[in-house]
């Protein structure tokens, strides 16, 4: 999970007496229609392709991360995206995602795995490829295939394990006819045991608890992938990885990749500085590698000729000299990022409003609905997608993207925009309009303690000048709002007020008719809906931290959505460093955005995701990942009946189910795939946007000089 930075995309209501997930109508998903609600992915990946005869042998691509990782191991808690990346470069994986995220076997390490009986027991037997071996030169076999099931089973504690989702199914595992094949018995079915030993560790890792604990956490000896791990520099922030000379199927282009951890905020002065070849980036910087390609910006001189550079006056003595200097910088800079290209594609993850189910007035349902209703979920979508050039369709499921094979766009069990739906569902829990309030709410902070109410755009007015429009931010005080105010000169609609009270947007006053002099109901200047003396207002936390900036554009744009129905939103920020732990995990918000990954098998993934909460044995409420605390029986029915039948198609049917019952809930609102930018040098072949594809990092190179290649399609 990550929030948009990174954090991480439809009917009408007939009657409000349909509102409960327990006795929903779900519309039907298949229907009689051929056609496979599926589809395509939204968007191509865009890797710049080229045959491997087109890419020179050798060279060292520098590629940027955001650090190095803590584990080598992607079965710990703290493993991370590059653990993942030099997991999928080092070590064997049964399977791998395809172009459209759905599971392929990988030729390189299995020739074939298939299930051969499923009576009395479930039996998936492997056929390894004959070449694949370990680095040391031993075979891969059934030895390594046993010791990652009783590492990863559950039934040893001493294993410090994050998951073990699909290995506690497993009865036994014992070698097949031969060596190279390995059978595995279920003691329960399970559908989605293409996800196992993808990565495979060896028997050297799994095999003890020390050495899973620690062994795998800083090196790795040994590895089975094309690449392998020859040093993690945590002083240097970077870890090398260089030719497995026991690699065995098609050679590894580059002799190198090196990954080094640079900060996102400061990717656009490596590119430049010519320190990473191939980086994630945020559209500011996608808009300066663009600009860069562009001729160079000139002026005119005193001839009336024009210049490259914006001199100062001739550059005559040293301050002329200086500006000299900054300019020949700045354009050595410009030079250097004109050699590389954006490449862009849609994010296997998608961006959600998360709605806190736990109490407040979000614990009716029916209040959360009427939030989902109030969202023009297309304009959401278009305002972070379009200005990058991509498909901007909002997400129809919450377990799975268009392409894979879990997709159908479910979201009519909950229903398309529609304010009129919306506020007859307030309505019907009890929210009025401009009701009265309680002396205390009047003048009341922002529930939650930690955030101040902040003034936030009306209707019709622009909130792109400043990502800090209508947003507190936790920790700064009010000395250095002042601050802010005296250096600007003003106090207009990109601050905060001094004293931290929510400024209203006035509506229509209740009682505007009554004889003249009548007082009117306390609260009715505000124009909020209110129910027992409280206003509807909910706490919106975003992170504060860099590459937020397009959750805080959909989170203003929600907040307006919600304000036409009557619903004040209090828009919060606070550090990346507590947005999860201390908000999102703690339950300490209303509303939030943040991200999800995509997953080839939901069953086992996404049930902790949406799993109904219940209460531990100290009391609280044991949530797993389901941080909106919204959860039914229903769906935990359904979960577990796609994961124990072994007959594909009615797998996807009782996922698609289960999404459509999760929508009617209202707990979580998916919005928009989140997108993808990466800046790569023009000649590097092979890598980029890959969506969903797990790379091929053998493929991976320079062109060979000459050569050129059409860029890959990046739209529908």
């Amino acid at each position: 999970m990550s929030h948009d930075g990174v954090v991480s995309t439809r009917a009408v209501m007939r009657s409000v007496a349909f509102l409960t997930a327990g006795v929903l109508t779900v519309p039907v998903l298949t229907g009689c229609s051929s056609k496979d609600p599926a589809g395509k992915p939204l968007a191509a990946q865009d890797i710049a392709p080229a045959a491997r005869g087109q890419v020179a042998d050798g060279g060292t691509l520098r590629w940027a991360v955001d650090a190095v990782p803590e584990t080598l191991n992607t079965f710990q808690a703290d493993a991370d995206a590059a653990t993942t990346r030099i997991a999928q470069a080092v070590l064997p994986s049964m399977y791998r995602l395809d172009a459209a995220g759905r599971p392929k076997p990988d030729s390189d390490y299995l020739e074939s795995a298939e299930v051969v009986e499923t009576e009395p027991r479930q039996v998936v037997l492997y056929k390894l490829n004959q070449q694949a071996v370990w680095s040391d030169g031993r075979e891969i076999g059934a030895a390594d295939f046993a010791a990652q099931w009783r590492a990863l089973s559950g039934k040893d504690s001493a294993y410090w394990t994050a998951r073990n989702a699909g290995y506690d199914r497993i009865e036994r595992i014992e070698r097949g006819a031969n060596d190279l094949e390995v059978r595995v018995t279920f003691s329960r079915p399970y559908a989605d045991w293409r996800s196992l030993f993808s990565p495979l560790y060896p028997k050297e890792v799994m095999g003890t608890p020390d050495a899973f604990n620690d062994g795998a956490r800083r090196k790795l000896k040994i590895t089975a992938g094309p690449f392998t791990v020859k040093k993690v520099d945590r002083k240097g922030d970077e870890v090398t990885l260089t030719r497995n000379p026991r690699w065995w199927g098609d050679p590894t282009k580059l002799s190198q990749i090196v990954l080094t951890a640079v900060d996102r905020e400061e990717r656009a002065a490596a590119l430049a500085a010519g320190k990473v070849d191939l980086a994630e980036i945020d559209p500011a910087a996608a808009r300066r590698i663009t600009a860069a390609a562009g001729p160079p910006a000139t002026t005119a001189s005193p001839d009336g000729g024009a210049s490259a550079s914006s001199g100062d006056g001739g550059g005559d003595g040293e301050a002329g000299s200086r500006a000299q200097g900054r300019e020949g910088k700045q354009i050595r800079r410009q030079r250097e990022l004109s050699t590389f290209e954006v490449r862009k594609s849609l994010e296997p993850a998608y961006t959600q409003l998360a709605l806190n189910g736990s109490e407040g007035p979000l614990a009716d349902e029916r209040v959360r609905r009427a939030v989902a209703r109030a969202l023009d979920r297309e304009e959401l979508a278009e305002a972070v997608l379009k200005p990058l050039g991509l498909p901007a369709v909002p997400v129809g499921s919450h377990l799975a993207l268009a392409g894979q094979a879990a997709y159908a766009d479910n979201s009519g069990a909950l229903g398309s925009q529609d304010t009129d739906a919306a506020q007859a569902l307030l309505a019907d829990a009890g929210w009025v309009r401009g009701g009265p309030l309680d002396a205390t709410e009047q003048g009341e902070k922002a529930a939650g303690a930690r955030g101040e109410k902040a003034q936030r755009p009306a209707d019709g007015e622009d909130s792109s000048g400043s990502d800090d429009d209508g947003v507190y931010i936790v920790g700064q005080d009010d000395k250095a709002r002042a601050a802010r105010k005296d250096h600007d000169g003003q106090d207009g609609r990109h601050h905060l007020a001094q004293d931290g009270t929510q400024q209203l947007r006035q509506g229509g006053a209740p009682g505007a008719y009554a004889p003249k002099g009548t007082a009117a109901p306390a609260g009715a200047r505000t124009g909020v809906l209110a129910k027992n003396g409280k206003p509807l207002a909910l706490r919106f936390v975003l992170p504060s931290g860099p590459g937020s900036e397009s959750l805080h554009t959909v989170a203003q744009r929600i907040s307006r959505m919600l304000d036409r129905i009557g619903i004040r939103t209090e828009l919060i920020k606070v550090s990346d460093e507590s947005y999860f732990k201390d908000h999102i995990a703690s339950g300490a918000y209303d509303l939030a955005l943040y991200s999800w990954p995509a997953s080839a098998f939901p069953a086992t993934d996404a049930r902790p995701i949406y799993a109904k909460p219940v209460p531990a044995a100290d009391g609280s409420l044991a949530v797993e990942q389901n941080w909106t605390r919204v959860g039914t029986d229903q769906v935990d029915q359904l979960f577990d009946q796609a994961i124990g039948t072994l007959d594909e198609s009615e797998s996807r049917s009782l996922i698609r189910k289960a999404d459509a019952r999760i929508w009617a809930a209202a707990g979580s609102i998916p919005l928009y795939q989140r997108p993808q930018l990466i800046a790569a040098r023009k000649n590097l072949a092979n890598a980029g946007a890959f969506g969903f594809q797990t790379p091929v990092f053998q493929d991976i190179g320079f062109l060979k000089k000459g050569v050129r290649v059409s860029p890959s399609p990046s739209g529908n």
